[in-house]
């Protein structure tokens, strides 16, 4: 089967032909794959960037953790499941063994691996996950949409770090599609929401049709413009969602006092902080990576509502055959679209 894969430390993938991946073996199930979606983990992964270093020394492997199919066979002690069933999976495999995943904290567990950047993810025909960590999909949920659960729920736990209230003034950095999924779930949890890019208006145009009320670009007005023009004062909340180090220092300087800054991207610069003005306006900084278990019941409910699922879908710009995976990470790179699905049965 075809598989797009990471096979050296250096810029690049691989589209290679490889085995399919042995029968599932206790409490696993094999999925064929239907819809995965390219994240900016992937493209960082693609560009070699600093801070990936940590999957070099499980190459090769095959990328892809946002990923949706349907159940082609289960293991041992599986139960739940059966052939045909349309799944997604959370890719976060914790050890068993550590006092995170003791308490149900898989994103916590230092010696956890991820499908798709550990190991062999859903860049391919078919692969095999651990049955707990699947879910089924409502139905009506197809596996296109199914693929969007796993940054969806990137996007709710950022927003429950945030801590975000009904009324509260938001603002998001990065009109990405975590970022589009945080100002999305922000406003449905009553908030008032300003979503903020810069030059980029294929995806700004994307929030508005996805009914995000209020966007800015930044390539026409200051940060702080956008901000009293759409508030008339500073912010509750801000969440990063941009990998632009500069954007958290910006961020701050809008962030009403005892506000939340909350970073979800991955940032391959460091950052210097004026930390005496940050105390004394008493800022608190937080980062949310990962997800939990409870964001998915939550996703999954959501995308089960016919309105919510047609304003959600409207991020997936671009569908394309696995064979054109390269093409699709280049298209992402340049931010020639949202959310770009590969569908390894498309040829």
């Amino acid at each position: 089967m075809l598989a797009l894969r990471k096979t050296r430390a250096a810029p690049g993938l691989e589209a290679q032909e490889v085995r399919p991946p042995a029968a599932p073996g206790p409490g696993e199930i094999g999925i064929r794959v239907a819809a995965a979606g390219i994240c900016g983990s992937d493209i960082h992964a693609y560009e070699w960037t600093p801070g990936y270093e940590f999957m070099a020394p499980h190459m090769p492997f095959t990328l892809g953790h946002e990923f949706a199919g349907h159940v082609t066979a289960v293991g041992a002690g599986v139960e739940g499941f059966a052939p045909g069933d349309a799944v997604t999976a959370w890719p976060t495999i914790g050890c068993g063994q550590c006092r995170a995943c003791c308490e149900g904290r898989n994103q916590d567990c230092q010696a956890r691996r991820i499908l798709g950047l550990h190991c062999d993810g859903g860049f391919a025909a078919h692969v095999v996950a651990p049955a707990s960590h699947c879910f089924r999909l409502p139905d009506g949920v197809d596996a296109e949409m199914g693929a969007l659960c796993e940054p969806l729920s990137i996007a709710d736990n950022a927003v429950e770090v945030a801590e975000i209230s009904p009324g509260d003034a938001v603002l998001v950095l990065g009109p990405g599609p975590i970022g589009l999924g945080i100002a999305w779930m922000a406003q449905q949890r009553g908030a008032r929401v300003l979503l903020a890019g810069f030059d980029d208006t294929l995806r700004l145009d994307c929030a508005r049709r996805m009914g995000i009320g209020h966007t800015a670009d930044l390539a026409g007005t200051s940060l702080a413009a956008a901000v009293q023009a759409c508030f008339g004062e500073k912010v509750d909340r801000v969440i990063e969602a941009t990998g632009v180090t500069a954007s958290i220092t910006e961020g701050l300087s809008v962030l009403r006092s005892s506000g939340v800054l909350v970073i979800t991207g991955i940032h391959s610069r460091s950052l210097e902080l004026p930390v005496t003005t940050m105390v004394r306006n008493k800022h608190q900084l937080r980062a949310a990576h990962d997800t939990s278990w409870a964001a998915w019941p939550r996703v999954l409910a959501l995308l089960a509502d016919p309105a919510h699922r047609a304003q959600l879908a409207l991020m997936i710009t671009h569908r394309l055959p696995l064979r054109e995976g390269p093409r699709g990470f280049e298209m992402a790179r340049r931010k020639d679209a949202v959310k770009i699905l590969l569908r390894p049965g498309d040829g």
